[in-house]
């Protein structure tokens, strides 16, 4: 058997997972030196802490809520793309990515993620983002730092909140650059969610009991999901389906958390993906995906189910 017809097998365990539980966490870890070495060279580029604000006067001057993530030609990781071959080329991710995605899988999307602690947001803006179910701060950080996305929780969510119309045909994966507890805003993730498709945001979410929640996809479909947090060492990785509900919540530890967060998208042959999209009991695309925004892009939702997990 060639090599690309056994890594597009959709009998690899990362398939299983997927079709199972929607995400598949990996039991070996990228390296960890290539890890710690990457996140110094990161936090030596800005101090992540209250001056990566605006003042409340400089924000209130001119409000903007869009165009505030990174994008080609501001996005931190295009410094450090002769660093990511730890995670890139690991052939444990190579391997079980191709799997899923076809061995011609494309990165769609990668980013530094920061997840913003306490200490370091200015009071001013905890107060306006208290109880919002999405707290991208990207809007109140200074225009030089938009090359990385921050964080201050965000309820559960679909990644496929940012791509109406386009299909489920793509992944996250998400590597931890340092050990990540339960107080470093670690991911929250819902097994199982994926089964009922795309559903619209602010999703419809009921705690159950510990470690469980009842979701609901407002068309008849429901299903009983069980509370995966996602913590382990410095090189800790994981995927997930792009209907898997996930999220954090705000940084309760002293320090800000940093990852790295990558968008792969379905090669041009069939490949696992198809199976566990075969298995699916709702759409694979939205024409809307959420409606907890005003035209400019401003929260009008005041509602948080992570924060109850």
């Amino acid at each position: 058997m060639s090599l690309a017809r056994k890594l597009a097998s959709p009998t690899h365990p990362a398939v299983e997972h997927l079709i199972a539980d929607g995400a598949h966490v990996f039991d070996q870890r990228v390296d960890p030196k290539a890890a710690a070495d990457l996140l110094a060279e990161i936090r030596a580029t800005r101090h992540f802490d209250h001056r990566l604000f605006l003042s409340e006067a400089e924000f209130d001057a001119d409000p903007q809520y869009t165009g505030v993530n990174p994008k080609p030609g501001r996005n931190l990781l295009e410094r450090f793309e002769d660093r990511l071959g730890f995670v890139e080329q690991a052939p444990h991710i190579v391997e079980a990515v191709s799997a899923v995605l076809g061995p011609d899988y494309t990165i769609l999307n990668k980013k530094v993620v920061c997840g913003v602690p306490q200490t370091s947001v200015p009071e001013w803006l905890r107060k306006r983002i208290l109880g919002n179910p999405v707290n991208n701060l990207g809007a109140y950080v200074r225009p030089e730092n938009r090359d990385v996305t921050y964080f201050y929780g965000i309820d559960f969510h679909q990644d496929l909140i940012d791509y109406k119309d386009r299909p489920a045909d793509f992944l996250t994966l998400y590597v931890y650059l340092h050990p990540v507890t339960k107080l470093d805003a670690p991911l929250y993730l819902l097994t199982g969610t994926h089964v009922l498709g795309g559903t619209l945001f602010p999703h419809d979410l009921e705690r159950s009991g510990p470690d469980h929640w009842t979701y609901r996809d407002r068309r008849g479909g429901q299903v009983e999901a069980r509370q995966l947090v996602l913590t382990g060492e410095a090189g800790y990785a994981a995927m997930w389906h792009a209907c898997t509900l996930h999220g954090t919540q705000p940084d309760a530890a002293d320090h800000e958390r940093i990852s790295l967060r990558y968008l792969l998208a379905q090669g041009s042959g069939r490949a696992g993906i198809d199976e566990v999209n075969a298995a699916l009991k709702g759409p694979l695309s939205l024409d809307e995906t959420r409606n907890d925004l005003d035209a400019k892009g401003a929260a009008v939702i005041k509602a948080n189910s992570v924060n109850k997990a």
